[in-house]
């Protein structure tokens, strides 16, 4: 897991598996990032290739702490099992959910 700023974005690239035994590093990095004054979050999933409900958890967690400082937290991910869980769930209409870094991007700098 690892993170770089862009403008006013923070991009969090992340890997691999979230679920019950990484989500809380997912977790304290993001509770960290918002701490140090990050409020416009963008979560890239293009590699991640599980997803369970403690790592959707960390996600919505992260997504109220940014909305408390106006803030907002999207996501890159393109794999279609792991976008069929933010359908099933109705989370596709709570995050906003991107096929690439640039079109997150691009959108941001719209929405400022």
């Amino acid at each position: 897991m690892d993170h770089h700023s862009e403008d006013s974005l923070t991009i969090v690239e992340v890997e691999g598996e979230i679920d019950v035994y990484t989500a809380p590093r997912l977790r304290e990095l993001l509770i960290d990032l918002v701490n140090k004054g990050n409020f416009h979050l963008l979560v890239n999933m293009e590699k991640v290739d599980f997803l369970d409900s403690t790592g959707l958890g960390v996600l919505v967690g992260g997504l109220k702490r940014v909305r408390a400082h106006d803030g907002s937290l999207e996501l890159v991910c393109t794999q279609e099992r792991i976008l069929k869980i933010f359908r099933i769930t109705g989370l596709t209409k709570v995050f906003g959910i991107y096929a690439s870094v640039d079109e997150a991007k691009e959108a941001h700098g719209r929405d400022k």
